[in-house]
């Protein structure tokens, strides 16, 4: 191998390996790996008492309440319901320890109102869901709030990373409160919230979420790097990149505004699929001898593509389709229609291509370069590259089944 070769070589090499360890551990069995999401819909009830319905990861709430709070009956009850995937079990055991629950909840995620802390309580059982393919408790908090005022503040540090249990949280806060309605996105860097945040404020967390949803999301970082790989000329992989971008655009926007909906239970494991087609379908074209070492630079047909290579775009296209659903509950908005909102999704939108543009620039150079030098090398390291993203997929699409 040239010495040039093995310099492009080598750091390919290595994030292949890279993502081989990162997507066969078992924490990579969700969307988000070492990341949590919480999801928060809070309302004004009147007589100054604010009403927060909350999502959160079941197990990551029983072992972080339970390691705060100094309640092991807690984990010693809610485990053994988690591993089982007893749902009735699940909801019993938070219920039995509500007080627990409370003190780590309530705590960590605030509301404030007039520069006062507001009570909170547990309204209501605790309910169980699946979201982006993990078990959800639903816990809804009534604020009591001594001093009510037209502006509050809300504030979540629930599951921080000085826990040891996630690396970062994210909260995606839905408002209809102080005659405002509208969302906002809450991390270890922007804590807390008030309603009298400006638009230019909304939209810069509405973009950063975006970005850190596709850098946090390895299974559509995986996507996109099958889309790379299988990609001979710069042009097919803009196609390709562009196609999945209007397709997941226009599920987005559907989904998120409520116009369309589909559970994340056939989402999830449509998605990790989605992942497995993509990278076996550039190893398929390279068994039939189609995309061989002497081939790569044949295109016919409209835009320079051949029969096949209209079929990918075909099956990105369907498959960005689903991808869309995906991010549409990622982002877990539940609020009315408005301009503002639209606005909102965009630049959420706009977020994930930023990211989406950036990963395309940076490794399809190395590989085009690696092609020049040393096209034998070239398809080793792509074939390693598509033959691990496979893999991953299919780990994800079985664990994603069992765990329905």
């Amino acid at each position: 191998m040239p010495a040039s070769a093995r310099r492009v070589a080598l750091p390919l090499l290595i994030a292949v390996v890279a993502v081989a360890i990162g997507c066969l551990s078992p924490a990579s069995a969700s969307a988000h790996g070492f990341t949590s999401v919480v999801y928060a819909q809070v309302a004004d009830s009147g007589s100054g008492h604010v009403l927060a319905a909350l999502d959160l990861e079941y197990d990551l709430l029983v072992v972080s309440a339970a390691d705060a709070q100094a309640d092991e009956s807690l984990f010693d009850d809610g485990q053994p319901a988690f591993d089982a995937g007893d749902e009735k079990a699940e909801a019993a055991a938070l219920e039995r320890h509500s007080d627990t629950v409370l003190r780590y909840v309530g705590s960590r995620f605030t509301v404030t109102s007039a520069g006062v802390s507001c009570t909170p309580k547990i309204d209501g059982g605790v309910r169980l869901r699946l979201r982006d393919g993990a078990p959800y408790a639903t816990i809804v908090l009534d604020y009591a709030c001594p001093k009510p005022s037209q502006a509050h503040v809300i504030g979540s540090t629930l599951f921080a990373d000085s826990e040891g249990y996630v690396r970062d949280t994210k909260t995606v806060l839905s408002y209809t409160l102080d005659t405002h309605s509208g969302s906002a996105a809450l991390d270890k860097q922007q804590p807390s919230f008030s309603t009298e945040q400006s638009t230019g404020q909304r939209f810069w967390e509405f973009f950063r979420l975006g970005a850190e949803h596709l850098l946090t999301g390895i299974d559509h970082i995986l996507f996109l790097l099958a889309l790379i790989a299988g990609s001979r000329r710069l042009r097919e992989v803009i196609y390709a990149a562009t196609t999945f971008t209007l397709a997941h655009s226009v599920t987005f926007i559907l989904a998120a505004t409520h116009l369309v909906s589909a559970p994340a239970r056939v989402v999830e494991p449509i998605i990790a699929l989605s992942i497995t087609a993509v990278a076996a379908w550039y190893l398929w074209r390279l068994w039939q001898g189609r995309a061989d070492a002497a081939r790569l630079d044949i295109a016919r047909g409209p835009l320079g593509l051949d029969r096949p290579g209209w079929i990918r775009l075909g099956v990105v296209f369907v498959f960005g389709l689903v991808h869309g659903l995906g991010f549409a509950s990622a982002l877990g908005i539940d609020e009315p229609w408005s301009w503002t909102l639209l606005w909102s999704l965009l630049v959420f939108n706009l977020g994930i291509e930023i990211v989406q543009l950036s990963i395309v620039a940076a490794v399809f150079p190395l590989l085009a370069l690696l092609r020049h030098r040393s096209p034998r090398v070239f398809i080793r390291v792509t074939v390693a590259l598509a033959a691990l993203v496979s893999v991953a997929g299919l780990v994800w699409f079985v664990q994603r089944l069992l765990a329905l």
